[in-house]
């Protein structure tokens, strides 16, 4: 029987920079891929924020349970969305994400500065200057040159405009803090990190003990991007049936 797999991508990318898992994952997976609002295919679609974004998740499989995955801003996302469609989700599945800032003050800090990047962003001419001053985050330094090439290709199917939108409507800033939350998660979660992305191996230490059922999975030798930088051992997690039945 075919396994429903939602997966959402991270700020700047678009569905297709899951093409590795898919292809590792083989036949038995029904995988969808959405361009999330104010990226790719989806640059022009309002209103962008975190109900329009869980109510297009909520679509994608009509009816059905789904294993739910998210990177990065999609992982922050896709923890949202399990809150919302708890009772449609077996499992969920975060690579390199978080809850959100919890501290008032520091997320109105945050939210100043992606306003401030925001407009930087709608500033520019191309969406080539944009991925190029994107990939000097310094989080994702150290990928493999395939993968760097790969990604970049990638945020060229991007907008300025599009991406200025996510920034204010799903940036780390504007979305609450889901910390307080986790408690209420009842199907079995997954933290995947990277062995060197020391700060969300930091975060997701922080979050195992606040959530019912919880596994970390530490890859050896990724980054950030583990989807990216090593597709088959988040292929196998994936895979690997869950110990808990829900």
């Amino acid at each position: 029987m075919e396994r429903n797999l939602v997966l959402l991508h991270g700020f700047t990318h678009t569905g297709s920079t899951w093409g590795p898992v898919i292809r590792a994952l083989g036949e038995r997976y029904s995988p969808i891929a959405p361009d999330i609002r104010g990226h790719g295919a989806a640059s022009e679609r309002e209103p962008v924020d975190l109900d329009g974004v869980v109510e297009d998740i909520d679509q994608l499989v009509e009816g059905g349970r789904f294993t739910l995955v998210g990177y990065s801003m999609g992982g922050r996302i896709a923890l949202h969305a399990a809150l919302v469609l708890r009772g449609r989700i077996e499992r969920l599945v975060l690579i390199g994400a978080s809850p959100g800032i919890s501290d008032k003050i520091e997320r109105e800090v945050r939210l100043q500065a992606d306003e401030r990047l925001a407009r930087s962003i709608e500033r520019e001419p191309s969406i080539e200057k944009v991925a190029r001053r994107w990939e000097q985050t310094p989080i994702l330094e150290g990928q493999p040159p395939q993968v760097a090439k790969f990604v970049h290709a990638n945020r060229l199917l991007n907008t300025p405009a599009g991406l200025a939108r996510a920034l204010r409507g799903l940036g780390t800033g504007v979305l609450p803090s889901a910390w307080e939350h986790l408690g209420a998660l009842e199907m079995p979660v997954v933290l995947i990190v990277g062995e060197r992305d020391k700060k969300f191996g930091a975060v997701a230490d922080q979050m195992e003990p606040l959530l019912q059922w919880c596994e970390i999975v530490v890859v050896p030798g990724a980054g950030h991007a583990v989807h990216l930088e090593d597709p088959d051992a988040v292929a196998r997690v994936l895979q690997k049936p869950s110990l808990r039945v829900v």
